[in-house]
């Protein structure tokens, strides 16, 4: 009886992505009957039951093989981050500027040298440096549609989100030879390797982006195919990235940001995707939290939570003291920082590459760094509500522009 099926049945990428959305929404439900548990976090609890640490349904074969789906996860989140980098914005805002490149710079310094003290190599401390550099776009979204967040606090901190993945991409790229060095790579991938993946990641997006913006302009009169043009565009950049062994991050990310500074009229950057894009979020946490080992989160728990606290400081600090330099207003230079303390996606995917170029740095960087992310998930949230009220902002959505002019100040903001 060939016809038969074997068994147990091996999963396929539809069946994955099928498990992970129906076992995701019972996390949650579960997290909304539990006030004080974020969906966020259900996601991850839900990954964790079923996964590796767990009940192995979701075994690291099958973790593999849901690869695709977290990358166009990724992808589409990481587009949406690029269009909130307005370039336009930071020419006329200097300030943005400076907090940027002050906060990520000085959380580098500080988690770098904090894990170096306690004992971890440096390429590995300088690793987990650059990644904990990105911060979460999914909270800041998520939180601020919740409480109607509206405002030049909201509005420019995801600029400074977008800008400090950037940034944490960067980073993380100029300091792949240093790992390719301890890991005995030859000189040619050592040098050649991070160049080729960032510039040819820079080209690929700008190449789709413009295409893109053609497209959708030429057929401006049909808005119907604009969605499409848009996702068809983001999915098309990840796979063309993983051909071409790009990065399946940062094209999607350069990708946003043309499709956001080219563009007169927001054909493209206003499109809502609707509660659709909540699918690719729960994939996304589902598949993180079953990719955590308990063994190295229990033994790592120190490390973790020092790292956190390492992080958050130098996030609120940096911020706070560019504000403090130029003599501006601290209350919403203390809730910026506060909101851009989350960290996932980027984090998650970077990790990810780690694990791709880097393998015998994975254990110990994933251990580290999913387990920040799971301590950040779970904190995130309430400290984003906070930090909204604190600014001012909540219930301004219906009221507020959807957008900071270029022109505007920060320094201004009250």
């Amino acid at each position: 009886m060939d016809f038969l099926p074997p068994w147990p049945p091996v999963f396929n990428p539809l069946m994955i992505f099928g498990l992970l959305l129906i076992l995701g929404s019972l996390g949650g439900y579960t997290a909304h009957r539990l006030p004080w548990l974020p969906s966020i976090t259900g996601f991850m609890l839900i990954g964790l039951l079923f996964g590796p640490s767990g009940l192995s349904l979701l075994d690291q074969d099958t973790l593999a093989r849901s690869r695709i789906l977290v990358d166009i996860a990724l992808g589409l989140i990481l587009y949406r981050l690029g269009l909130s980098l307005n370039i336009l914005l930071l020419r006329d805002c200097p300030y943005l500027i400076a907090v940027s490149l002050v906060e990520s710079v000085l959380t580098l310094i500080v988690v770098t040298g904090v894990l170096w003290i306690v004992g971890f190599s440096l390429t590995v401390a300088a690793l987990v440096g650059a990644i904990v550099v990105s911060s979460s776009p999914a909270v800041l979204l998520h939180v601020a549609h919740e409480l109607k967040a509206a405002g030049d606090v909201t509005e420019t901190t995801k600029t400074l989100v977008a800008s400090n993945n950037f940034i944490s991409f960067v980073a993380f790229s100029s300091l792949l030879p240093l790992g390719q060095f301890s890991a005995g790579k030859g000189w040619g991938d050592i040098l050649l390797l991070p160049a080729y993946r960032f510039f040819g990641s820079v080209m690929l997006g700008c190449a789709i982006g413009v295409l893109i913006y053609f497209l959708t302009h030429y057929t401006r009169e049909a808005a119907q195919y604009r969605l499409s043009f848009v996702i068809g565009g983001v999915v098309l950049t990840t796979g063309l990235a993983a051909a071409l062994n790009l990065s399946t991050l940062f094209a999607p990310l350069v990708l946003g940001i043309v499709v956001k500074n080219l563009e007169q009229e927001d054909l493209l950057s206003q499109i809502q995707f609707g509660e659709s894009f909540e699918l690719f979020f729960i994939v996304l946490f589902v598949s993180a939290g079953a990719n955590l080992h308990v063994g190295e989160l229990v033994t790592l728990a120190p490390v973790v939570l020092l790292l956190v606290a390492a992080r958050s400081l130098a996030k609120v600090g940096g911020v706070v003291a560019v504000a403090a330099a130029t003599q501006s207003p601290l209350l919403p230079a203390t809730a910026r920082g506060l909101l851009l303390i989350p960290m996932a996606g980027l984090a998650i995917g970077l990790t990810q590459t780690i694990t791709d170029l880097l393998p015998d740095k994975a254990a110990g960087v994933a251990a580290i760094v999913l387990g920040a992310v799971a301590v950040f998930e779970t904190v995130g949230p309430p400290i984003a509500t906070y930090a909204f009220r604190l600014a001012g902002e909540v219930g301004r959505a219906r009221s507020a522009p959807s957008a900071v002019h270029p022109a505007s100040t920060v320094t201004d903001v009250s």
